[in-house]
């Protein structure tokens, strides 16, 4: 795959039998080292002026996302393992737990794409059961459909 990608974000948020959807898609650069994979990616934040750095760090068992800029913090999503951590942002400080029940990765030629489901709680309080989808392909392979 290129160091230049296109990567697309989804996450799936279930609560008391409603889903909510979040799509995000936005250019990145793309490297693997020692068989893990990496990307590096800059968000917009809406309604907050600045932006939020993103190292994203996949395995087959693992992934690792820290974001640094208006929002600070870093999760680890590790199969069948409970993380703790501080999410940082304007509006105040929380405590995320995540408790990942599955991970699935696909990788290809030109193209990655990884699964995760976990549940979140919010400052000690179960929210909602969830799943996010990165999936990343050569900027120049890319076959995009909104």
């Amino acid at each position: 795959m290129t160091r230049d990608v296109l990567i697309r974000i989804s996450g799936l948020q279930a609560l008391d039998g409603e889903s909510n959807d979040v799509e995000v898609i936005t250019t990145g650069d793309y490297f693997c080292k020692n068989g893990k994979h990496y990307l590096v990616y800059e968000e917009m934040m809406e309604g907050f002026e600045g932006k939020v750095r993103n190292t994203v760090k996949i395995t087959p068992d693992m992934l690792d996302i820290r974001k640094r800029g208006i929002i600070g913090t870093h999760m680890v999503f590790e199969l069948d393992k409970k993380s703790q951590t501080r999410y940082a942002t304007p509006l105040g400080d929380m405590v995320v737990e995540l408790n990942t029940t599955r991970i699935r990765l696909k990788e290809g030629e030109d193209t990655l794409k990884v699964t995760v489901d976990y549940s979140l709680g919010i400052n000690y309080q179960h929210v909602s059961d969830c799943s996010i989808t990165m999936d990343i392909c050569s900027r120049q392979k890319a076959k995009l459909q909104l």
